[in-house]
């Protein structure tokens, strides 16, 4: 078989370095963000997030699966506190789960890396509706609290100018 004609030419690669990016502090209540990849047409978004100690996110229904690599710290889903992730922990959530992330206030808090596909569905302590977070709904969130302190966010965007955001 011969080498296929490049379909997609690249001048530079599209590559993020967080030791090098403006992380969004509190970009959620308790969470600081670095986006890494948002694409809200095709509902997937990379980002890295610390947690901060003590930090329960809402309980949360996945319409599509979650690769979570924990970097740092602990934490657990509320409904699986025997199975705490700690750093190097690999996790995969299959689309249709549902659960509550806590980071216990007696840790350092968390550091990881996720690939989020499709939406995530949010529900208060007695199982009502709260909201939905999708790619599009990330990635306007993390631009508003960027822009409220002053920092442009990097971040790969399928069809952006040389497919980097324009927030430059």
């Amino acid at each position: 078989m011969a080498l296929p004609e490049v379909i997609n030419h690249q001048d530079f690669l599209l590559t993020l370095n967080t030791n090098e990016e403006q992380i969004i502090k509190d970009a959620l209540p308790g969470v600081d963000v670095y986006p890494l990849f948002l694409d809200p047409e095709n509902g997937v978004w990379v980002i890295r997030a610390k947690f901060k100690p003590g930090i329960t996110l809402p309980k949360h229904f996945h319409t599509g699966v979650v690769h979570f690599y924990t970097l740092a710290g602990r934490w657990h889903y509320l409904e699986y506190p025997e199975q705490p992730q700690t750093a190097g922990s690999y996790l995969y959530e299959p689309g249709g789960s549902i659960h509550t992330f806590h980071c216990p206030a007696d840790s350092e808090g968390a550091d990881g890396v996720m690939v989020i596909t499709g939406v995530n569905v949010n529900f208060d302590a007695d199982g009502n509706f709260m909201f939905i977070m999708d790619a599009g709904w990330i990635e306007q969130a993390l631009l508003a609290a960027a822009k409220a302190q002053g920092i442009k966010p990097r971040y790969i965007k399928p069809g952006a100018p040389a497919s980097m955001s324009d927030t430059q």
